[in-house]
């Protein structure tokens, strides 16, 4: 009775603001939909498989880089020293005869995933220009390297002389593209799923939370560098994967898969997308190669002018790059059907 009798007023008790939430996972019919356009690709423009497979895995690339800047805060500018690593990976173990494309692959993520493991205590210790630098570094180094060691790597000749077994012992890699579309529909798919998956989980939530406040983390008892390394490995694996795509369905890996300039397109390619919305990576790709595609074919010299001109547009005008834009596009068509309803 004591207690109901001092109870305070409902009106009085201070409500909690609402928490984060996880996600329930359910698939939007627009995520579906979403995943139907490389089938759609693959049946109207069949002339053009080389190229989707091309955004497929750059898609597959820059997904990867969204982890660590999108949710985990973490710059990069050497994110494509994982992607040679998985690339030359899968392309030594297809030169001296392991040509499956599966094991392959995974050996690709693999090695890739070690080395952004024994990288990541120097990446996560410092600030943002400390990561920027540091990362740009470790590409450097690892461009260097494989430059010098010719007699494994190629070196500025590239590596060549792949052979690739049939996928799966059925489907031989022909020169149109077919079965590489099909492979790395797949792979994007699985690592999608995952990656949507990961960040949907508590794991997600808690890189989210760094990213919001990194220092106000530990108060609450979360590891923040251990989250942190987690991350950072798990997108050097994906990275990784996506550099054996390239080399199983070209067969080919060129020096420049190391490159500044690949890891800087990418960052590019994700800031044109979104950060942090995973969907953004991929409209990145899409529309970064598309407009490279046709804007090289218009003027081959002057088509940077163009590519600039965009980001500029996406960066001044929609805020969050593509997926911000569309976010954005579907509040006001929302609130003018509630206008119009009334």
């Amino acid at each position: 009775m004591s207690t109901l009798r001092h109870a305070q007023p409902l009106e009085q008790v201070a409500v909690p603001a609402a928490a984060p939430r996880l996600a329930n996972g359910a698939w939007r019919p627009a995520e579906l939909l979403f995943w139907l356009l490389p089938v759609a690709a693959y049946l109207v423009f069949p002339e053009h498989l080389l190229l989707i497979n091309q955004m497929m895995i750059v898609g597959l690339f820059a997904l990867s880089l969204d982890l660590i800047v999108g949710y985990a805060r973490i710059a990069s500018l050497g994110h494509a020293a994982f992607f040679g690593v998985g690339a030359y990976t899968a392309g030594l173990l297809s030169v001296h005869g392991w040509g499956e494309p599966l094991s392959g692959l995974l050996a690709a993520g693999l090695a890739a995933g070690l080395f952004g493991l024994s990288v990541s205590f120097l990446v996560v210790r410092g600030g943002d220009l400390a990561r920027l630098m540091v990362t740009l570094g470790i590409g450097m180094m690892l461009y260097e390297l494989a430059n010098r060691a010719a007699f494994i790597t190629g070196g500025a000749d590239g590596l060549s002389g792949m052979a690739m077994h049939k996928l799966l012992g059925l489907f031989e890699f022909d020169i149109y593209g077919r079965t590489a579309f099909f492979y790395i529909l797949a792979v994007l798919v699985l690592v999608f799923v995952l990656m949507r998956r990961l960040v949907q989980s508590p794991f997600g939530l808690g890189l989210l939370g760094i990213r919001e406040g990194e220092k106000r983390m530990p108060a609450i008892g979360a590891d923040v560098r251990r989250k942190l390394v987690i991350a950072f490995t798990i997108s050097a694996t994906a990275a990784g994967v996506a550099g054996g795509l390239l080399a199983q369905t070209t067969q080919f890996v060129a020096l420049d898969s190391l490159g500044f300039h690949r890891s800087a397109e990418l960052l590019m390619i994700l800031i044109l997308g979104g950060t942090g919305r995973l969907y953004g990576a991929l409209l990145g790709a899409i529309v970064f190669l598309l407009a490279h595609h046709f804007l090289a074919n218009l003027n081959p010299v002057y088509w940077q002018f163009w590519i600039g001109l965009l980001l500029i547009v996406i960066v001044l005008f929609a805020r969050g790059g593509i997926m911000g834009g569309l976010d954005v596009l579907h509040r006001r068509i929302a609130l003018l059907r509630d206008k119009g309803g009334r």
